[in-house]
C-alpha cells in the first residue's frame, strides 16, 4: 500500500548565484505528482501561503510556495503608499525569471510530473502568475486570485501580454475590488476571447480584494473563498491531472 503522509520542507535552488527559497508540501506516494507553484502577495511568504501550500498538497499536488524576497527579505510596508512604491520598483523581469527557474527546478524533482506544473497567485502574485502563464514555458495551468491587471508605471502588465497566454487560465475576482476595475476584467476577457485562449473568470458578488485571505477578517468572505477553492482544485485536476 502506498504511503500518503504529508511532508513539508524548506528548500530552494540557485539562479545566477542567488539562492531562491521556497516552502514545499506533498503527500508521499509511489507515483509522480502534478505540481503547483504558489506566488504570494506583496507582503511576502506568510503563514497564509504556507497553509495554502499544505492544502494543495492534501489535494494531491506537489505544492511549492516561492519566496520572491529570498534576496532582500520581506519589505516593511506600513501603508498603501509604501505598498505602491515597493511594487513600482520590484523588477518584473527578476520575478518572472525566478518563476521560470522554479519551473525548471520542479522539473528535476523526482516527486514531480514535469509536464504537469501549474501556478496560482494572489494579489500581486496573481498578477505575476498570469504574466508567467504568458511568458514562461512549460506551465500547464494558471489560477489568479484577484491579480491586478493594469499597472500604469510598468512597461508590461497582464493586459499587454495576455494575447500570449500559453495555458488554460482561471481568474477569480471580487465585485467590490477597488484595485481591479470591472472594465479591466472585461478587457482581459476580450483579449483572450479574440485570441482563442482557454479561460474562465468568476466575479464574486459582495467580495472585495483579498476575499480568500482568512487571516484578514476585514476582507475574508467565507462563501466566496469556499467556492473559489473548489473551482481552483477542480481546475488544476482537470488540466494537471491527479
Amino acid at each position: 500500500m502506498a504511503t500518503t503522509l504529508l511532508r513539508t520542507e524548506e528548500l530552494g535552488f540557485t539562479r545566477n548565484d542567488d539562492r531562491i527559497e521556497a516552502y514545499a508540501a506533498w503527500m508521499r506516494r509511489d507515483e509522480r505528482l502534478p505540481a503547483v507553484i504558489i506566488i504570494h502577495d506583496v507582503r511576502g511568504l506568510s503563514d497564509h501561503y504556507r497553509d495554502i501550500t499544505r492544502r494543495l498538497a492534501n489535494e494531491g499536488f506537489f505544492a511549492l510556495a516561492l519566496d520572491l524576497y529570498s534576496r532582500e527579505g520581506a519589505p516593511d510596508l506600513p501603508d498603501i503608499d509604501a505598498v505602491v512604491a515597493w511594487m513600482r520598483q520590484l523588477s518584473d523581469g527578476r520575478v518572472l525569471a525566478d518563476i521560470d527557474g522554479t519551473v525548471r527546478f520542479l522539473g528535476t524533482r523526482p516527486e514531480v510530473r514535469s509536464r504537469s506544473i501549474g501556478i496560482a497567485g494572489f494579489c500581486m502574485g496573481g498578477r505575476y502568475a498570469l504574466m508567467a502563464a504568458c511568458t514562461v514555458r512549460n506551465l500547464a495551468a494558471c489560477v489568479s486570485f484577484y491579480g491586478m491587471l493594469r499597472s500604469q508605471d510598468k512597461a508590461e502588465n497582464p493586459l499587454t501580454v495576455a494575447q500570449d497566454l500559453s495555458c488554460p487560465y482561471l481568474g477569480l475576482f471580487g465585485e467590490q475590488d477597488g484595485l481591479i476595475p470591472r472594465a479591466d476584467i472585461k478587457e482581459l476577457e476580450g483579449i483572450l476571447r479574440r485570441n482563442d485562449k482557454a479561460f474562465q473568470t468568476k466575479i464574486y458578488q459582495g467580495a472585495g480584494h483579498a476575499f480568500f485571505n482568512d487571516q484578514r477578517p476585514d476582507a475574508y468572505r467565507p462563501e466566496a473563498a469556499k467556492d473559489a477553492w473548489s473551482k481552483t482544485v477542480s481546475f488544476f485536476r482537470t488540466h494537471l491531472g491527479t
